[in-house]
């Protein structure tokens, strides 16, 4: 037989697009339409009910960039269309390539109920499945002109207050229309049959009985009168539908999704908007189709709908209960989890899955985070405290150089737990259940042999939209159909129970999931991650002293609701898209004056407690928040610091500059203002490489070649500039306790003004850089030489820390050129090391290198700014202050001491007398994370600590108050099996035991 398949398949692609899709809508007649343009940001919708309308027809331009235009819809069916199902089309003017990128709307009742909402696949509105003629329809749109932002081109139309005024968007269509059932049928059977053809082998028979049926198809059919043979056309294709799935099929479970960015091309205003248009689709679906099932994360989401629409929060409750809306995650939002901190982690779960509970009495027990950039390797066990079983990821098939070995496996976290993760095959979070990426999920499972089921989730995302009526047509067609993966629409849950119980034994993936790009998201918009890392800070500062003068001063309220608030609003700020400092300028604007706010509520919280708790009196005390004795002040206590054992001296120093020493270091600072010699006088040991100089800002050209604010790329490493013109240099302060080199350098449009301290009795040198940044595309490091023959890194992550090869002998170890670590990055050999400390940085790169000599230098760098154009154009442009210090001759365990220290900075008051830790551990290796009182509002201490080193440890946590027991919780505070807490000792101390890098969270009862 002669091979004509492409001239079927070319005639198939023709006749759908131009005669069946065009007539799904045989008739339609014009809807009248009115508009009220909206001044400055959205109304609430009563007010949109209640504007003056004036007249408005399809064609009219509408929408400047981030504005709202209300359309008021209303018509009749005609009475001959009696019997018809009638649906409305409202077109606001769509680009059908890019749902959730643009313009989108929200149909409302009079009574200002939602109906559903529309997007470029789900322009329709229901009117009647079976007219009487007659009916009458009124409407009202509340449409929102978004600008298209994702062609990664500079612009300022990403924030209302430098966007152009200009309307973007012409109103394309409002028809009421009949609705061709069959034919709109036909053109599911076609798609699906037409999709699975083309992934079906050349030679295989399946194909050609396929493309056989659809051409027999295409004969019934009459062009002319596509309503009246769509059926007949049907009944060709029935036996090609009806034959079943091979035993050996791959299993998909597809479940409902619209992955809902909380914010990235749009601000957060807009994402309150987002989720209840999506949502507003996804129950009206669930009306129509009893067997849809979706899938929401984000608790953040769903709290915005039952404050901003209540009525449609209520709708899905009921389709919560009903088992068709599944809140999935346990989140508060899909965070980033390279730069969070360990305690906010936790309340992301704790806060996240106590909403699911609160609101729908439901414990999730899978972690969703598909778009988020890498994960870390604490993440393991954070997930089992929090009760959950399941992890689910998709973003690290975006990984430029090595493909992930897995899609089903046992993910190992840094202290030994185990959680089973699927990473779909499908590798897409948006997918549409089409024939091609149903054909690719099956042949890229990596588990034949072993595994035979893969999770697909659906519909529309990034932007929003949701699964459409199309999608689920395409899921009931595939269910069981030869050639095709079996696909069922079913819970997520559903899906994990099974592939567990197939595959138990599933490979064991140890160590973080480190994405192979968005490696610049460790560094831009950096006020936004100073933001965050302060805000995580002064939350743990107000928790300690609000728990401590509730629990010793009588009278003082524990400022529960205000803590909760405060930390919901920066875990939103940690969402994926916030925290990485991919977002648009409105979004890092508004953050910026979040933080702020944050602050001073913060601020005020810790000087009341602190204030209750010194009470009146002239003495002069220093609190110490940190979680380890500091100038002899204890951890989580306040009095008069000790003198330091020697003071501080300056002297010039030969060739120019000035040497600074304290006993402890002895520092260099050469004419040129950098650093040549950092000498552990204890340990007679030279931090620095022989020849080089440390604290040397650098700069690079840094231009990516395809997401600016999300990558660096390996090359930008080819091309480097020394910064070491000095305007100038001086001693600014040379006291006892401390002394200070203050250097000005200018570079292309920027300033930096760099300080060098050294303190009394320290065992670090604290660095400053004061820069006023105005480069374009360029990107700065600070660069610290050590004489280290380091084979690996260790960078602080959540409750510990992981560990990266220097090296780069393998592709794995090679795309590792930028890395993220919290407060400290550490580096050594046997028996000595040096960590550099900051406060606000998290990527950094460790290179090394053989010298003549056969020493080895070991390169550390901070990354500290970018410049990049998109999506925010003046990314990090103003002023920036940052701090980080070097510690020579440190260990482990001085870098956490360390760089808690520089990150919780002390506190003076004045007050009556010293205040008494509320509690401590005698163990330096235990870390208190976290002292705040119990959620329930009972009373009780909750006190989180974990090992920090990675060893086993034993310690006594002595509260400061009387307990009647210490129960070990999980994250929600609820108690666990017994295994590192034991029972109190009589004098009410409570014995540990930690494996390394453990979490343990204990809840004090208070007597």
């Amino acid at each position: 037989m002669h091979d004509d398949r492409s001239i079927t398949e070319h005639r198939l692609r023709r006749v759908l697009t131009e005669r069946v899709k065009p007539a799904v809508r045989s008739r339609s007649v014009p809807l009248t339409v009115e508009r009220w343009d909206a001044p400055g940001e959205p109304v609430p919708v009563t007010e949109g009910l209640a504007a003056p309308y004036g007249p408005c027809a399809a064609g009219d331009a509408w929408g400047p960039a981030w504005g709202t235009t209300w359309f008021k819809v209303t018509g009749s069916v005609p009475a001959d269309w009696a019997g018809r199902t009638v649906e409305a089309v409202l077109d606001l003017g769509f680009d059908r390539m890019m749902p959730g990128f643009q313009c989108e709307g929200l149909v409302h009742r009079p009574d200002g109920s939602e109906v559903k909402a529309l997007n470029p696949y789900n322009d329709w509105v229901p009117v009647t499945d079976r007219a009487e003629g007659g009916e009458s329809v009124e409407w009202y749109v509340e449409a929102a002109s978004n600008p298209v932002l994702v062609d990664h081109a500079a612009t300022y139309e990403g924030d209302r207050q430098t966007s152009g005024d200009q309307p973007l968007y012409r109103l394309a269509r409002m028809d009421l229309t009949v609705f061709e059932t069959q034919v709109w049928e036909l053109v599911q059977d076609l798609e699906v049959l037409g999709d699975l053809m083309t992934q079906l082998d050349g030679a295989d028979a399946r194909r050609y009985e396929i493309l056989r049926a659809v051409d027999s198809a295409l004969d019934e059919l009459d062009l002319t009168d596509v309503p009246g043979t769509a059926a007949a056309a049907r009944d060709r294709l029935t036996a090609v539908l009806a034959a079943p799935a091979n035993a050996s099929a791959h299993r998909i479970s597809a479940v409902g999704h619209a992955h809902i960015d909380s914010a990235w091309l749009w601000p957060l205003r807009e994402t309150v908007r987002k989720v209840s248009r999506t949502t507003s689709n996804v129950v009206a679906l669930m009306d129509r189709h009893p067997d849809f099932v979706f899938a929401m994360s984000q608790a953040q989401q769903l709290d915005w709908i039952k404050t901003y629409r209540p009525e449609l929060f209520e709708r899905i409750k009921k389709k919560v209960a009903d088992g068709q809306f599944v809140p999935v995650g346990g989140m508060w939002v899909e965070s980033d989890t390279n730069m969070v901190g360990g305690e906010a982690m936790a309340r992301q779960f704790l806060y996240g899955k106590k909403f699911f509970l609160d609101e729908f009495g439901i414990e999730t027990k899978n972690v969703w985070l598909p778009d988020s950039f890498g994960y870390t390797a604490a993440m393991p066990q954070i997930v089992k405290l929090s009760g959950s079983r399941w992890f689910l990821t998709q973003k690290i098939s975006w990984s430029q150089v090595n493909p992930f070995p897995h899609h089903t496996f046992w993910w190992e976290g840094i202290d030994g737990t185990r959680v089973f993760t699927h990473f779909p095959p499908v590798d897409t979070y948006n997918s549409d259940l089409g024939g091609a990426q149903l054909a690719h999920a099956a042949r890229n499972y990596r588990e034949k042999g072993r595994g035979s089921r893969s999770l697909a989730p659906f519909g529309w995302g990034d932007g929003g939209g949701g699964p459409t009526r199309e999608h689920l047509a395409r899921a009931r067609r595939q269910r069981d159909l030869e050639g095709s993966p079996r696909v069922e629409v079913e819970r997520p849950d559903a899906f994990f129970e099974k592939a567990h119980a197939e595959y138990e034994d599933a490979p064991v993936w140890a160590g973080e999931l480190y994405l192979e790009l968005h490696r610049g998201t460790y560094t831009s918009q950096a006020k936004t991650k100073q933001g965050n890392r302060r805000s995580e800070s002064l939350l743990r500062e107000a928790e300690l002293w609000a728990a401590t003068a509730a629990v010793r001063v009588p009278g003082f309220g524990y400022p529960y609701e205000d803590l909760e608030r405060l930390w919901k609003t920066v875990l939103l700020h940690q969402f994926h898209d916030i925290l990485p400092g991919s977002s648009i300028a409105w979004v890092h604007r508004e953050a910026r004056a979040t933080y702020a706010a944050v602050r001073e509520e913060l601020e005020a919280i810790t000087l009341a407690a602190q204030s209750a708790l010194a009470g009146p009196g002239e003495e002069e005390l220093v609190f110490n928040c940190a979680p380890h004795t500091r100038r002899g002040i204890p951890a989580g206590g306040a009095g008069r610091p000790a003198a330091p054992a020697q003071p501080v001296t300056v002297e010039e120093r030969h060739g120019g500059g000035h040497v600074l020493a304290n006993g402890r270091l002895l520092v260099e600072v050469d004419g040129r203002g950098l650093i040549v010699s950092a000498y552990d006088l204890e340990a007679r040991r030279e931090s620095l490489a022989p020849g080089t100089a440390a604290n040397l800002l650098q700069i690079h050209p840094d231009f990516p070649n395809m997401w600016d604010a999300w990558d660096v790329d390996a090359f930008y490493r080819n091309k480097v500039t020394d910064l070491v013109a000095l305007d100038s240099m001086e001693v600014t302060d040379s006291g006892p306790d401390a002394a200070t080199v203050t250097l000005t350098r200018s570079f292309g449009s920027s300033t930096a003004v760099q300080t060098i301290t050294l303190r009394a009795g320290a065992r670090t040198v604290d660095l400053g850089a004061d820069v006023e940044w105005h480069e374009t595309e360029k990107f700065l490091k600070a660069a610290f030489p050590l004489d280290v023959k380091a084979e690996r890194s260790s960078s602080e992550t959540q409750f510990g820390h992981v560990h990266r090869a220097t090296h780069t002998n393998t592709s794995w170890e090679a795309a590792k050129f930028e890395i993220c670590a919290h407060r400290w990055i550490h580096v050594e050999e046997p028996g000595w090391g040096t960590a550099l400390l900051n406060d606000s940085t998290y990527g950094h790169d460790v290179t090394r290198d053989v010298r003549p000599d056969g020493g080895q230098t070991t390169t550390v760098r901070l990354s500290l700014l970018r410049a990049p154009r998109y999506p925010d154009p003046e990314t990090d442009q103003g002023r920036h202050t940052l701090r980080f210090s070097l510690a020579p001759g440190a260990t482990i365990g001085d870098a956490v001491r360390e760089g808690h220290a520089l990150n919780l900075p002390e506190r003076t008051l004045t007050g009556a007398e010293p205040v008494a830790p509320l509690l401590s551990v005698d163990e330096g290796a235990v870390v208190v994370e976290a002292v705040k009182l119990a959620e329930d509002r009972g009373g009780d201490v909750i006190v989180r600590l974990y090992e920090s080193r990675g060893g086993r440890a034993t310690a006594t946590l002595t509260p400061g108050f009387a307990i009647t027991a210490a129960v070990e919780s999980d994250l929600l505070e609820r108690p666990l099996p017994g295994t590192a807490v034991a029972a109190p000792a009589a004098d009410g101390t409570v014995p540990l035991t930690l494996r390394p890098f453990q979490i343990v969270t204990v809840r004090l009862r208070r007597a």
